[in-house]
């Protein structure tokens, strides 16, 4: 009989689906760490938790009984998913029961800022009247800035929209129809947006791009008075830039309900007017926590009884020969996507995919999907991996088609990814050579070769003598080393234009960049960061 354990307090629905579940047994046992859970977890067939516990890999350690860890809420990080793939069990989470709940804390947030609710009642407690002193601002009419469209920005701008605001936004996997049916009106960058809001609230995960997205830069732009509201992730806000800009009036509030470092009970925002803080109250409520637990228990319990997965986060085991010879494959897929995606931050509205030779008698539904969750990878809170990647793509409106070919042309095999976006299309194709060896060979219309792996910095160029010794001279005063080099032509002449791609040893600092881009015959230029080569998101290891 398939056994379960509890490692965290579960709210009463989801342990009541749990005994009642026919042919399963489950025990409550929470708190555990070290030897103890790892001994547990040994015992066991499933097991749910929420955030009070980490699953590391030496709790994994030996296991051969476990085959499903599910968390009850969205975020994973307190299990070492890698470990659980490598050992063949299936980690899933559950994505939407923390949406409204979430989505209703921000319109809190913003509502209470706007009114000063807390300070109103503050002075009440303190013995005094001052309806003067905490005048508010009416939300109708107003406009607000949405940055990242998925589940919870949109509740946001559907709640928004209700209350007769001006709802704009900005998510480059949000499609203009999705936007219109939403009544958002969608900008190609958050910059753009920024001198057109009131407010401005953020909803996507922490990442290298998204980390200090607003900082003092972004704050000089704004209009005076616009209030600024975070229940996403702490570090989107620059918090020191928060304190500055309240302080000298260019902000008119803050509203946070998460912070940079966590738990946080000291920070310099604490006390100062216009600023609603709160202990990342998100999800804290008694239906999400009823939702999440309810919907995680009935993930395990149809994944032990039918074999049925829903909301993986990673993926079990693949069939060791399967996995062999497709592994090259995945690679070069994962790889197209994580560079397209960096080429141009504007709304994707579709992406084409074309395979030609060996690699059309190969499962290309599991390549497209991989080259899925490399195009998302970067941009989107939920956990991205094949399962989930194409669904994610298609729930934002983006079209995603494939087509096969198994004529051969210069290569055994190769993959050519076109996506589409609001501004252009790009156009990228990659092979293998050997083992481990991903190669891009195709940019637009340029033939090249260049490895598809570390940081490159891609530039367009009209072709006449000089520029990739002027490149070479720039990144040498900036201590950048170049590792690799190659160049593509438009044609076989000499004229024209044509392309450049080096492989860099470390990212060229933004002064390097700016110098590039000024010499009169370097046409564009984009810096991309690609997994070193060999390296596989954990999804794809086997």
């Amino acid at each position: 009989m398939p056994r379960v354990i509890v490692l965290d307090t579960l709210a009463r629905e989801g342990l009541e689906l749990l005994a009642g579940a026919a042919g399963i047994e489950h025990e409550v046992r929470t708190g555990l760490a070290g030897e103890e859970l790892r001994a547990a977890l040994a015992e066991a067939d499933g097991a749910i938790l929420r955030s009070g516990v980490k699953i590391t890999a030496e709790s994994l350690a030996g296991n051969r009984r476990l085959k499903a860890i599910v968390r009850a809420g969205v975020g994973t990080d307190n299990i070492d998913k890698a470990a659980a793939t490598r050992l063949g069990i299936v980690v899933m989470n559950t994505p939407t029961g923390n949406t409204l709940s979430t989505a209703e804390h921000t319109i809190a947030m913003m509502m209470a800022l706007s009114r000063n609710i807390a300070p109103a009642y503050q002075s009440l407690v303190e013995g005094r009247w001052e309806r003067n002193r905490y005048m508010g601002a009416q939300l109708a009419d107003k406009t607000i800035g949405i940055v990242g469209l998925g589940r919870i920005g949109q509740a946001v701008a559907v709640r928004c929209r209700a209350m007769e605001m001006r709802v704009l936004g900005y998510d480059p996997f949000v499609t203009e129809q999705r936007a219109k049916e939403l009544g958002v009106e969608m900008y190609a960058t958050v910059n753009d947006m920024l001198p057109h809001v009131d407010y401005l609230t953020v909803h996507t995960p922490l990442t290298q791009e998204t980390r200090n997205l607003i900082s003092a830069k972004e704050i000089a732009t704004i209009r005076p008075g616009v209030r600024l509201i975070n229940c996403a992730r702490g570090g989107i806000y620059d918090e020191a830039a928060l304190v500055d800009g309240l302080k000298s009036g260019r902000l008119g509030g803050v509203a946070l309900d998460v912070f940079a470092s966590e738990p946080c009970t000291n920070s310099p925002l604490f006390g100062m007017p216009n600023v609603l803080c709160t202990p990342h109250l998100g999800a804290s409520t008694e239906e999400a926590q009823t939702q999440v637990a309810a919907e995680g228990a009935q993930l395990l319990i149809d994944f032990l009884t039918t074999g049925a997965i829903r909301h993986a986060v990673n993926v079990p085991s693949l069939d060791p020969k399967t996995l062999a010879g497709l592994r090259d494959y995945l690679d070069v897929a994962y790889r197209l996507g994580l560079l397209l995606a960096q080429l141009d931050r504007t709304p994707a509205k579709a992406c084409r995919l074309v395979y030609r030779g060996e690699v059309t008698g190969k499962d290309t539904k599991l390549l497209t999907a991989t080259l899925a969750a490399g195009l998302l990878q970067r941009s989107l809170e939920d956990e991205i991996n094949f399962v989930n990647a194409e669904v994610l793509l298609r729930e934002r409106g983006i079209e995603l088609t494939e087509q096969s070919s198994p004529e051969r042309g210069a290569f055994n095999s190769v993959i050519i990814a076109e996506l589409v976006t609001q501004s252009r299309t790009y156009k990228a194709a990659g092979t293998f050579f050997g083992h481990k060896m991903a190669r891009l060979v195709q940019m637009a219309d340029y033939r090249l070769d260049a490895f598809l792996d570390g940081t490159l910095m891609i530039f367009t160029h009209r072709d006449v003598p000089g520029i990739i010794g002027t490149v070479g001279t720039i990144f040498g005063q900036h201590r950048v080393n170049i590792a690799q080099m190659a160049v593509g032509r438009g044609s076989t002449q000499p004229g024209g234009d044509a392309i450049g791609i080096l492989n860099l040893d470390s990212p060229p600092p933004a002064a390097a960049l700016d110098e590039v881009l000024a010499h009169p015959d370097i046409l564009s230029a984009s810096v991309i960061e690609l997994p070193p080569a060999g390296e596989l998101p954990h999804w794809l290891e086997g």
